[in-house]
């Protein structure tokens, strides 16, 4: 039953891409579209590692292309997405890539309230959507925690700080009850605000290279333990 699930919403991706000529590119399907045609299959012994996220990971080769330089890294964060466009392009960004891991990093946009007022069921079902489709591919995850934000400056008033705590712990919960890999990037970078520190993130949200290098070594043994 799951398989069939999986593959009813591969199918489903695929359709809504090709609707019409008028199709409106909302999940942002050409944003990596000339990036992903050149990409070879993989080599013998690569161990390819796929990042699925928003803004955190698009700034992340941005200020830090050294973190990726030289790896079977690929970088596929699109700021301000929210989960359910993460959805609707898992197949052209992460599943057609053939990676060993896909690292996912989600949530804080769909609090940001970017595209619909937050539903949190709504967004663990898209987290756990891609989860399962990746695994259902054959590929390994490692499920992230979201960063802490005590306010957003391009929405102030939403008291995200509870919120991203309730997800992660949900995330957290989803991840251990199906075997995926969780990993907590928050406890390392939040402050006593339930935001993240200042020499972290100087708009309180989005990593400084001070903050991407906290993270960066965390995200590496994680990768060497989920390709044991």
């Amino acid at each position: 039953m799951t398989g069939f699930i999986l593959l009813f919403i591969s199918m489903s991706i695929m359709a809504q891409k090709k609707v019409n000529d008028n199709w409106i590119d909302w999940a942002n399907f050409k944003r990596y579209e000339a990036e992903n045609k050149k990409v070879e299959p993989p080599m013998k012994n690569e161990t390819r590692v796929v990042f699925m996220g928003n803004s955190i990971f698009e700034g992340w080769i941005r200020l830090r292309p050294e973190f990726f330089s030289g790896k079977p890294y690929f970088d596929r964060g699109i700021s301000g997405q929210t989960t359910p466009q993460m959805l609707l392009r898992m197949q052209d960004d992460v599943i057609t890539l053939q990676p060993d891991i896909m690292v996912l990093k989600a949530g804080i946009n769909d609090i940001a309230e970017n595209n619909a007022p937050y539903n949190p069921d709504h967004t663990l079902d898209n987290i756990k959507a891609m989860a399962q489709l990746a695994r259902f591919n054959k590929i390994k995850v490692i499920l992230c925690s979201v960063l802490p934000a005590s306010d957003f400056k391009w929405r102030p008033g939403l008291a995200p700080g509870d919120k991203v705590i309730a997800l992660n712990e949900a995330i957290k919960k989803f991840a251990t009850e199906n075997k995926f890999y969780y990993l907590d990037l928050y406890s390392a970078v939040v402050d006593d605000n339930k935001g993240m520190k200042k020499e972290y993130a100087n708009d309180g949200v989005h990593p400084t290279v001070e903050g991407y290098k906290v993270l960066e070594p965390l995200l590496e043994e994680a990768i060497k333990k989920v390709r044991r």
